[in-house]
């Protein structure tokens, strides 16, 4: 958190940055001073954690924050989460896979929010040019440090085209070179075009010509290693977003990954705890990560999200945080049918609260007062298994110990882990699988089952990696991502509560929602976009 102190100190400077994507940023902002272009720059890494709603209508501000509206529309569309708030316009549509081309509020607001960031990246890279800097007279020292600026600013943007392209497919393309103003429409370009894109931006951010930030110097900016963990990423999915699969690429960034001394956190659970930001051993698995301070950075969304959703306010008291947040909003929780597929619990007493696992990683469930299954009962927040994998109580303190502050704990210290070392050993067990070469992977997928208490594998299958997938990485906001890659998002050979419909059974539902409509105001405003097949323009 020390590196975004830096980025804090200099919020007030960006109150004078406009908020409307079209419109560009005014170079009176910069001159030759250092603190501008870091201001410049914290306001694309703020793009993650704004609550601002230039541009998003009517929302909720919180709900319009893109971690927490990319989390949802990753989550509650699969099987690991279900939202009870029946009354918010967007819920019954994702928890259901109904959603239509009728306005969504969270896809919504993952569209916005990641091409507004990138309208924001590229005028912050039109503003630093080298051209600009020899104009306004800056010097060779500070225009050196710009260009790693300049680079971090790079990856932000392939991470927000990442979003976009796994979430619409095909979405208005920019750059820095691109024309702008009120009377320009970007036009789409193709998910493969900018996969193609991204995927060379990556390459060099991660090479040693690149000036980004080296491994593990800037938390919690992105660095090289970064760049790396997100070029894995879309080699492991590039079937998916090109229809040619990648896997050697895959295993060989993963390999690179390996020799840039991150290493596994020993305890699975101090990853997700409210100081997971300054715990060295939790820092030495993140790539990239979201920090999220009670104190800086007071939004609804992200972790606060995650942490005030998984309770309800009657689960919280004078002697009780369970997961150190005070506020109790009963919207998230977990079907019992995943919990028990992939955690094997057993002996659970809804009425202590008590349940017994083997993984370590199926120790996060809250069950006092609940009921296990949610058929009938979608809307019920009480119905299925609440999730404090995410935990606002530092990884050395308990609920007794961190009472007495807790009370004055409204946000989260949770820092988001965007990429993470662990998500890089599945990648590659996955690559290695596709390869013909499981037997590689082993060592690494065994480190994760010691780190969990069970029983390392002997050899694994693809049924092994979607389960393993579901357990390691359960609401990181990956598993709308991986049910598309296995082939089991939309299909009927792998069924969960109230899929495709309201029927508890759940139901297959139209290869079409793989991805979702382009937003009708969108199409409104654009006349050179076209709406996504499936979908009524």
């Amino acid at each position: 958190m020390a590196a975004l102190a830096v980025f804090t100190s200099c919020v007030n400077d960006l109150d004078t940055l406009p908020l409307n994507r079209t419109e560009p940023i005014s170079e009176y902002v910069y001159g030759t001073s250092e603190d501008a272009y870091i201001s410049g720059l914290a306001r694309l890494y703020f793009q993650f954690v704004s609550n601002d709603l230039t541009d998003l209508q009517q929302m909720d501000g919180g709900a319009s924050e893109v971690v927490r509206a990319f989390w949802s529309v990753q989550e509650t569309t699969a099987d690991a989460a279900k939202c009870s708030w029946e009354n918010d316009a967007w819920v019954r549509a994702l928890n259901t896979n109904t959603w239509t081309e009728v306005q969504n509020d969270a896809v919504y607001a993952v569209y916005v929010r990641t091409l507004q960031g990138v309208a924001f990246v590229n005028e912050y890279l039109r503003q630093t040019s080298p051209a600009k800097l020899k104009d306004r007279g800056v010097s060779e020292e500070l225009a050196s440090k710009i260009e790693g600026f300049r680079a971090e600013a790079r990856f932000i943007r392939a991470y927000l085209y990442w979003m976009a392209l796994d979430c619409f497919g095909s979405v208005p393309f920019t750059t820095e070179n691109s024309p702008f103003g009120g009377t320009y429409f970007p036009k789409q370009a193709s998910r493969s075009d900018i996969f193609g894109y991204c995927v060379e931006e990556l390459e060099y951010l991660m090479s040693d010509e690149s000036p980004m930030p080296s491994v593990r110097s800037v938390y919690p900016r992105a660095d090289k290693g970064s760049a790396a963990g997100l070029l894995a990423r879309m080699y492991l999915n590039a079937e998916v977003y090109t229809g040619t699969p990648m896997w050697a690429e895959a295993k060989s960034v993963c390999e690179e990954i390996f020799s840039m001394g991150y290493s596994l956190c020993p305890d699975y659970a101090a990853l997700f705890r409210g100081d997971n930001g300054e715990n060295m051993q939790a820092r030495g698995e993140m790539l990239w990560a979201i920090d999220y301070d009670s104190g800086n950075t007071e939004s609804y969304g992200g972790t606060t999200y995650i942490l005030s959703a998984s309770l309800a306010s009657t689960d919280i008291t004078d002697r009780t945080r369970p997961n150190g947040q005070v506020n109790g909003w009963a919207g998230l929780r977990v079907p019992y049918e995943y919990v028990s597929e992939y955690f094997d619990v057993s002996g659970q007493d809804y009425e202590t609260g008590s349940y017994q696992v083997t993984d370590k990683r199926g120790s996060m469930f809250f069950i006092k007062g609940r009921k296990e299954s949610m058929e009938g009962a979608l809307y019920s927040f009480m119905n299925g298994w609440s999730c404090l994998k995410f935990n606002n109580i530092p990884h050395d303190q308990t609920d007794e110990s961190y009472l007495p502050v807790s009370a004055t704990k409204s946000f989260s210290d949770v820092d988001f882990p965007m990429i993470r070392l662990g998500e890089i050993y599945l990648i590659y067990a996955e690559a290695c699988l596709n390869l013909g070469t499981p037997s590689v992977a082993i060592p690494r997928l065994s480190e994760l089952s010691v780190r969990a208490g069970v029983l390392p594998p002997a050899a694994y299958d693809k049924d092994y990696l979607v389960a393993e997938r579901a357990r390691e990485l359960m609401w990181e906001a990956h598993r709308r991502t991986d049910l598309i890659r296995f082939g089991l998002y939309h299909t009927g050979g792998y069924l969960w509560p109230y899929k495709g419909g309201d029927a508890y059974s759940g139901q297959p539902f139209p290869a079409y929602r793989c991805i979702f409509p382009i937003p009708p105001t969108e199409l409104a405003a654009n006349d050179a976009l076209v709406q996504n097949p499936g979908y009524s323009d």
